[in-house]
């Protein structure tokens, strides 16, 4: 099984609709071999954390490597994630 964890910190100017319209437009995407999906607002606990996390997990590489490239999520990452995101960054690690 493989995770995907992506941290991002929005714009300051980012606006809590684009937020939901975002996880809307993700959420209706029904990946195959995608197990499961969240997306989570950080709780401020500490300074300088990314302000969002999304987790997912796949079945397998090939899997992940077909969300990764559909069209639709790439679609949504530069119409709708782009203009609000001041920095992502992306982790992938095998789950026993």
């Amino acid at each position: 099984m493989i995770r995907s964890v992506v941290l991002v910190k929005f714009k300051p100017d980012a606006r809590p609709e684009q937020l939901a319209e975002m996880e809307r437009a993700l959420k209706a995407i029904r990946f195959e071999g995608c197990t499961r999906w969240e997306m989570a607002k950080d709780l401020g606990l500490r300074e300088g954390n990314a302000s969002h996390a999304f987790v997912a997990e796949f079945e397998d590489e090939a899997a992940y490597r077909a969300y990764d490239s559909h069209a639709e999520h790439n679609r949504i990452r530069r119409e709708l994630l782009a203009p609000i995101v001041e920095k992502v960054e992306r982790f992938q690690y095998e789950v026993s």
